[in-house]
Formats: C-alpha cells, sequence, structure tokens
C-alpha cells in the first residue's frame, strides 16, 4: 500500500480569560474556607476539596488545548486533546469533497459564505491559518487549519485546482 499519512500538532494559544478563569476559581476556593469555617465548620473545607476537584478534572484540563491533524491521503482527521492527555476525535473529513481550500484571507474565498466556523487553528496573529469549505452535514462549512509547508504539500496532490496557496 502507498498510503500517506501525515500529522502535526498545533496548541492553541491561550485565550485571554484562561488566566482569570483559574485565578477566580482558586479565590472561590479560599473564601468558600475562609468564610465558610465560622458557620459550618469543617463542612467549609470538604465543600472548597470538591470545588477544587471539580475544576481540576473539568476546568483546568479545558483550558490547555492542543489540536491534532491527521491526513491519511485525503481524509483529514482532527482531535482536541485537553490537558496533552485526553484526546477527543472532533471532525473527520475528506478534503477531497471540498469546495475550496485557500489562506484564510485570501480575496478567492469571498464568493463562499459558511453557515458554520470551525476554527481549529493556533489563534496566532501572524500564523498561516487555511480555510476549507466543505459540505458537514449538509451545511457549508469554513474550516480553519494551521499546516506546515510539508502538509500543504500532501493535501495539494488531492486538491489540484480547488487548492490556493496565494
Amino acid at each position: 500500500m502507498n498510503d500517506a499519512l501525515y500529522e502535526l500538532l498545533v496548541a492553541r494559544r491561550p485565550k485571554p480569560y484562561d488566566l482569570p478563569v483559574r485565578i477566580l476559581i482558586i479565590l472561590l476556593i479560599v473564601a468558600v474556607i475562609f468564610f465558610g469555617m465560622p458557620f459550618i465548620g469543617f463542612l467549609a473545607v470538604f465543600v472548597a476539596v470538591l470545588i477544587a476537584l471539580a475544576a481540576y478534572y473539568l476546568i483546568f484540563p479545558r483550558l490547555s488545548v492542543e489540536y491534532e491533524y491527521t491526513l491519511l491521503n485525503h481524509d483529514l482527521q482532527i482531535d482536541i486533546i485537553y490537558n496533552r492527555s485526553k484526546r477527543k476525535p472532533r471532525l473527520n473529513i475528506d478534503i477531497q469533497n471540498a469546495e475550496i481550500i485557500a489562506p484564510k484571507d485570501s480575496p478567492r474565498l469571498n464568493s463562499y459564505r459558511a453557515e458554520k466556523v470551525h476554527d481549529f487553528s493556533s489563534g496566532k496573529k501572524n500564523a498561516n491559518v487555511y480555510s476549507i469549505m466543505i459540505p458537514v452535514d449538509k451545511k457549508n462549512t469554513c474550516i480553519y487549519i494551521e499546516p506546515d509547508a510539508k502538509m500543504l504539500d500532501q493535501m495539494q496532490q488531492w486538491m489540484g485546482m480547488k487548492m490556493y496557496r496565494d
């Protein structure tokens, strides 16, 4: 078999609200212990521990996000990795069904309208982000990814004239 497999990992830049969320949760835990002790005693520590566990397992992992692009021939699978440990498959598409693949700010995309937008890029201002316009579940969908040069070369082999590098 001559399958072409390529994987790329892109870390999402921390969003502006990530640090304040962490600080607020820690302040909430301290406040529950400090203000709860005079009223409910040891139960305040128990409640604070429950809040800390919930934050550790439910909230904090969602603040550290990476995207993994796996390109197997013309099938692109995008997984989200939370806290560098928990992987969730997010999207699986056949790029040959795409209408166009072009840089995000390309004027070639002006004639396409997306009903849904998925952003799987790092969020950096100077990143080389590409748009994939493709029908997903009967809706025109725009998918933002951040491929490197090797991934672009492999995508170009399958897309031909529907892919632009401007």
